[in-house]
């Protein structure tokens, strides 16, 4: 399989860890959406990052997607999914919690860095910064019912919401660091602190 697209990208960064966590092999190609468009253009024409060909050929897009797809290629000791339906459920809110952080703080990112400032609409950047704020606060309060008793969110192993998590804060951090702290979101800087410790977030780091 080849995994198309940049690690700063928290989407593409989320898929190279759980890969490499399952044990599927694949390679990476680090083409950016932007400086690397035609390029990008020739495996998939719609330029979305994360890109994955499979095996077999197929394009995919839209990391959800793609780790639901790679679910399917593993035994269930090497799935980063709880087997219990109330702690899939729960796994789900969380990871949803962390696709939101990610999706806000990109929203925000493009609107302070590629939008003109003449043309920024104050009250959407106040709207995403509010929504940006009570995702973290909330992943904060997931995160915290079980750091205390258990080394991650459903055990002894780091599963995807886990994951998710933990790239969702790194980004975050990298890209708006003022948003979270040690303060406000003390559970979530501790989970990311203890991920980025993991060979697997070492192999793919933020670029």
């Amino acid at each position: 399989m080849k995994l198309i697209g940049l690690l700063d990208s928290p989407y593409v960064r989320r898929v190279a860890i759980s890969l490499t966590r399952m044990g599927l092999p694949f390679t990476h190609e680090p083409l950016s959406v932007f400086r690397d468009y035609d390029a990008f253009a020739a495996y998939n024409p719609v330029v979305k990052a994360p890109t994955l060909i499979t095996d077999a050929g197929v394009t995919l897009m839209d990391s959800g997607l793609i780790l639901e797809y790679a679910e399917r290629l593993v035994e269930a000791d090497h799935s980063l999914l709880p087997g219990d339906l109330a702690d899939l459920a729960r796994a789900q809110r969380i990871t949803g919690l962390a696709m939101a952080v990610c999706e806000k703080a990109i929203q925000v990112v493009y609107e302070l860095k590629l939008r003109p400032e003449d043309k920024r609409h104050q009250p959407w950047l106040e709207r995403i910064n509010g929504q940006l704020d009570h995702a973290c606060r909330l992943l904060d309060a997931e995160v915290a019912e079980t750091i205390d008793t258990t080394p991650w969110l459903f055990g002894e192993r780091p599963l995807q919401a886990d994951i998710s998590t933990a790239v969702a804060c790194r980004f975050t951090l990298k890209m708006l660091p003022s948003v979270l702290s040690s303060d406000r979101t003390p559970s979530l800087i501790a989970l990311s602190d203890r991920a980025e410790a993991l060979a697997e977030f070492q192999a793919w780091p933020h670029d």
